[in-house]
């Protein structure tokens, strides 16, 4: 069966500082490549028309990371006003973008292209052509945003993302996609310190201290 043409972009979400876990989480390694350059590549690898990467702490560094990428970074100098901020970043410059859209972060070690790939999927599948991770009862990213809802983004404050809109839907609109182990994120050392123990990270991440 012939594969559909893709008509989704994907945003990788990667502004915030990493306060809490003292180093840039967007820069820890697992199989000697960073965070950020694998989420940006898997989102990319999606089959995304456009992949457009938010940077705002440590700008430079994060660049320097993406290289090799075919993805359009675009900065959001408000990232210290929370989440809600960087998806303005990425509406405008997907202003003229009027397809679904991919929203990943990259502080989800354990993810892989099979579940982009399953949310793709799902959201061809679901009535209102949506799909979202299932984090317990709770819906967040990775998600398929289709536009109506993409075009909200402008009305979110402060460090909200889509969690809420995407509950507020119709039963069945949104199709879910359970992975217990996204709901593993990096805010802290002792999250490093069992992302290593289960293989999700390489070892010794200091390396990245300071940058």
């Amino acid at each position: 069966m012939t594969r559909p043409a893709p008509t989704h972009a994907a945003v990788v979400l990667a502004a915030g500082a990493s306060r809490r876990l003292g180093r840039p989480k967007q820069l820890l390694t697992r199989d000697g490549e960073t965070l950020l350059h694998r989420a940006a590549r898997l989102a990319a690898a999606s089959g995304a028309l456009r992949t457009v990467v938010v940077l705002g702490a440590r700008r430079d560094a994060m660049q320097a990371a993406l290289a090799g990428l075919d993805v359009e970074s675009v900065f959001n100098p408000d990232w210290e006003q929370g989440l809600s901020s960087s998806l303005h970043a990425a509406a405008r410059a997907l202003d003229d973008f009027d397809g679904s859209v991919l929203v990943l972060g990259c502080d989800q070690p354990a993810l892989d292209g099979a579940h982009l790939s399953a949310l793709i999927a799902g959201a061809s599948w679901s009535p209102g052509a949506c799909a979202a991770t299932a984090h317990g009862e709770a819906l967040g990213i990775p998600a398929l945003i289709p536009p109506a809802l993409w075009r909200q983004s402008t009305g979110l404050h402060g460090d909200r993302g889509f969690g809420a809109t995407l509950a507020a839907q119709v039963p069945g609109a949104v199709w879910r996609l359970q992975a217990p182990e996204l709901e593993w994120d990096l805010d802290t050392p002792a999250d490093v310190a069992v992302a290593i123990e289960r293989g999700w990270i390489d070892p010794d991440p200091t390396a990245t201290q300071g940058l």
